[in-house]
């Protein structure tokens, strides 16, 4: 098992008690592919060792419309992911005229909805995944997330206003920072932690199914404990 770093931008509170860390991204093929795998750690473990969410940052402030080859390319590394997980995949917002892989807007929403819990956070992880993934909507837009918003009984006017507000950038951004920091450098990775010294252990650096994450958490709480 691999030690990460202490991560000391999660503040004192964060790393007084057993917890997990999961760093991911809306916008993430393998995160979608992980999808049920954390949803079973959060049901099994998340009164003992609660999830916190860090996005990641996987291709944020992208500018330039994809080309041909890189649909193609991504769209192969979606087949991957199907083939690992079982997870389902269409390409539609993939193959629209002109789409850019801006990851960052789906990640501002996912730390908007965040804000009203951890839990809300994750089940908004999960929507915007299903929402590019499985039904090919554009998570890119404001309002394909708002819609989102509201799926999860947010307002929606109020969710769509807040979107672009520079609080909201600056908080995402910190998440970035968070990640970088505390060496991810890929995604999905789930850390749990701490440990006595402050640092936290990997579980999960990149796709792994249930049935062998699950038992890597049991056997860290049995030493935790």
């Amino acid at each position: 098992m691999v030690f990460l770093g202490n991560i000391p931008s999660l503040g004192r509170r964060a790393i007084d008690s057993q917890h997990l860390i999961y760093f991911a991204d809306p916008m993430c093929s393998w995160c979608w592919g992980f999808s049920p795998v954390i949803a079973a750690v959060s049901q099994a473990w998340g009164e003992r060792a609660p999830i916190r969410l860090i996005l990641g940052g996987l291709r944020p402030g992208t500018r330039e419309a994809m080309t041909p080859a890189a649909r193609q390319e991504i769209a192969g590394h979606w087949r991957h992911v199907h083939e690992a997980s079982g997870q389902a995949f269409v390409t539609g917002a993939l193959d629209a005229e002109g789409f850019v892989y801006d990851t960052d807007p789906a990640a501002r929403a996912v730390v908007l909805a965040r804000r009203s819990g951890s839990a809300r956070g994750l089940a908004f992880l999960r929507l915007a995944h299903e929402a590019f993934y499985a039904e090919g909507r554009d998570v890119t837009s404001s309002s394909v997330l708002a819609d989102i918003a509201a799926d999860l009984g947010l307002d929606r006017e109020t969710f769509l206003a807040a979107l672009d507000g520079e609080d909201l950038k600056q908080e995402t951004w910190r998440d970035y920072a968070i990640s970088r920091g505390a060496g991810v450098t890929g995604f999905p990775t789930l850390i749990a932690g701490p440990r006595s010294d402050g640092t936290f252990i990997a579980i999960s650096r990149g796709y792994q199914p249930v049935d062998i994450v699950l038992p890597m958490i049991e056997r860290w709480m049995a030493v935790a404990a």
